[in-house]
């Protein structure tokens, strides 16, 4: 099984360390060609195909396992920040960039970043945009810090070629200071065709907000994860199924500590219960090993956590810095943050 090999991970060392010198699963560095570029937008196809996405309005593809990427950034899109990619194959994605009014933006590509289609401009100058997520290959949602008062959430039918704000009468009342972390592409999930979770921070508590129509209605829990403060809170979330999910977070400033940084739910987030030994850091993204019902993965600027038991307790298998992370059902994992750097893990 999957989940008793990953247990090896424990013994990998850092990125820094040759392949050759590793005895169990690693992270594997694969050269993008690109140092200046910090992505946190990351879509995994296969183990052969990933898409990646981050400043300076970069998008990079590969189709051959990260041996050559190619630069695919939309035209005119140098000033922006792309913080989310969700892609259905090698040749559609759907690309999100952040920031205040028209600066939150989405794109479209069908012939593998050849052209885009600009689909959505926000011009609402109240509105930021922080992530997004699909359902299937039509249905999907991106989601705004609070718009009077609340969330704002944004709904396509048509794979992302159109977009619709939704009404916000079954959204819960946000708090005060209340709002998403653009940090990873993580802070709204999805599993099936109908289950929708958004991870807040930056208020008095951190809370998951959890739709079972599609962003129509919502309820609220709080996640027992550090808050209080607007650089803290639940970063990422992700779910195996619609009721077994995991929350990661913690205070993303590196002089702070961040204890009780993961929680875990079996009851689609109406009830979130801390780790028994926590991640030792903050982390900004998260997901679970492919074929497995316990394994998942950690990642943050100070290193990679692995849990082999449905996230009770982590243990840190690697050092090196990375901001989201993402798996297919190939068993193709895939990791990216800063300075370029893109991973795969290696078995």
């Amino acid at each position: 099984m999957l989940a008793g090999a990953v247990c090896a991970a424990a013994v990998a060392a850092s990125t820094a360390v040759p392949a050759r010198a590793h005895q169990g699963p690693h992270w594997d560095a694969r050269d993008t060609g690109v140092f200046d570029v910090r992505f946190r937008g990351l879509a995994a196809v296969s183990r052969h195909t990933a898409w990646v996405a981050g400043t300076r309005g970069t998008v990079l593809r590969t189709t051959d396992g990260g041996g050559t990427w190619r630069d695919v950034s939309p035209a005119g899109a140098g000033a922006l920040e792309f913080r989310d990619i969700e892609a259905f194959d090698a040749r559609r994605a759907v690309a999100l960039s952040i920031g205040e009014g028209e600066a939150s933006r989405v794109y479209r590509t069908d012939d593998g970043g050849a052209t885009w289609t600009e689909s959505f401009r926000n011009t609402d100058a109240r509105a930021f945009y922080d992530c997004l997520t699909f359902f299937d290959r039509r249905h999907g949602l991106a989601v705004s810090d609070p718009v009077d008062g609340r969330f704002r959430i944004l709904s396509t039918s048509d794979g992302g070629r159109s977009w619709t704000v939704l009404p916000n009468r079954g959204m819960p009342a946000a708090q005060d200071g209340e709002a998403g972390f653009a940090a990873s592409g993580q802070c709204l999930v999805s599993a099936g065709p109908r289950d929708v979770w958004l991870a807040t921070g930056g208020a008095a508590r951190a809370r998951v907000l959890h739709s079972a129509d599609r962003g129509r209605t919502w309820t609220a829990t709080d996640a027992p994860i550090p808050a209080g403060d607007p650089a803290r809170g639940v970063f990422a979330l992700a779910f195996r199924d619609r009721a077994h999910g995991l929350a990661v977070g913690g205070d993303f400033r590196p002089e702070q500590d961040s204890p009780k940084a993961a929680a875990r739910t079996a009851d689609a987030g109406r009830t979130w219960h801390p780790a028994d030994r926590p991640l030792p850091a903050y982390r900004s993204g998260v997901a679970w090993l492919p074929r497995s019902r316990t394994a998942a993965l950690a990642v943050g600027p100070s290193g990679t956590d692995l849990t082999t038991d449905g996230g009770r307790t982590w243990r840190t298998v690697d050092t090196g810095s990375y901001d989201t992370v993402d798996c297919t059902p190939d068993l193709g994992c895939w990791a990216a943050g800063e300075q370029g750097r893109v991973a795969r893990l290696e078995h």
